[in-house]
């Protein structure tokens, strides 16, 4: 089964799936057809999704509340993953950042952003890639970001989070493709959903062009999957971004940092 297909079986399993980049790739996936099954931690928000796009598309809608931080939540998901009833794409959106730096951190804040942005991604991509693998047809899109690029977060772990993400999703994906399944880092940049304000980052100084909507950033990692990438960063603006932060020297991508969510004030000195 590829992603193109129209038959009535294709499933897909979103996590973080109640708002931003989740909840847009829910509504664009149900529109195009597929069933859902929905994770994220607030069961009511869930149900509400359900009922949305179950009224407005007909199509099978599962919720399945889960705290993917902890590992009850994952093997809730890892059991679906395994289950009878395939799941032909998997989005692992579901991530947090800290508004605090690294050296004013807890090792608990530390620990719970790497079991949500990193060892969660693991499991359920390992739990995914074995009947998908067995198959020979699936996929898997782990939500990534453009920070991981670079330490443009000074003080901040996020960043070195997604840099994992990138770099695990681009390595499997490789070992993947010869069993006809597609695993792909999606990389947007800044983009309009409740991921800042939820972790209470003050972004009101950052320019208006340099925001992206959820739903162009699906649009653009559907469009990269279908062509078979393993790594897709939506915007022209934010590949030029990629770029520089690949090759500029790091003298300068110090000086230039814009991102202060994990600097130390003076006053904190």
């Amino acid at each position: 089964m590829t992603l193109e297909s129209t038959t009535p079986e294709r499933r897909a399993l979103i996590t973080g799936a109640t708002a931003g980049i989740g909840a847009a790739f829910a509504r664009r996936l149900a529109a195009d057809g597929w069933h859902l099954v929905l994770v994220a931690r607030d069961a009511d928000r869930l149900a509400a999704m359900a009922t949305e796009l179950g009224a407005r598309h007909g199509h099978d809608v599962q919720t399945l509340p889960a705290d993917l931080s902890t590992d009850d939540g994952c093997a809730t998901v890892e059991q679906r993953l395994a289950s009878d009833s395939p799941v032909h794409l998997l989005v692992n959106n579901a991530g947090i950042s800290l508004n605090k730096p690294f050296l004013r951190s807890t090792a608990e804040d530390e620990a719970r952003l790497l079991r949500l942005n990193v060892h969660a991604v693991m499991r359920l991509t390992l739990a995914a890639l074995r009947p998908m693998t067995e198959r020979r047809d699936g996929a898997v899109i782990n939500v990534s970001s453009v920070a991981g690029f670079g330490a443009v977060m000074p003080g901040s772990t996020y960043s070195a989070s997604k840099a994992w993400v990138t770099n695990f999703s681009e390595s499997v994906g490789q070992s993947a493709r010869p069993f006809g399944v597609r695993v792909m880092a999606l990389c947007p940049g800044y983009t309009r959903t409740e991921f800042h304000e939820r972790a209470g980052i003050n972004m009101s100084k950052t320019p208006n062009w340099m925001w992206l909507r959820a739903e162009d950033v699906v649009e653009e990692g559907l469009r990269d999957l279908r062509k078979g990438k393993l790594v897709s960063v939506p915007a022209w603006k934010y590949k030029v971004a990629v770029a520089g932060l690949r090759h500029a020297p790091r003298r300068l991508l110090e000086v230039v940092s814009r991102d202060t969510r994990g600097r130390i004030g003076r006053e904190e000195r």
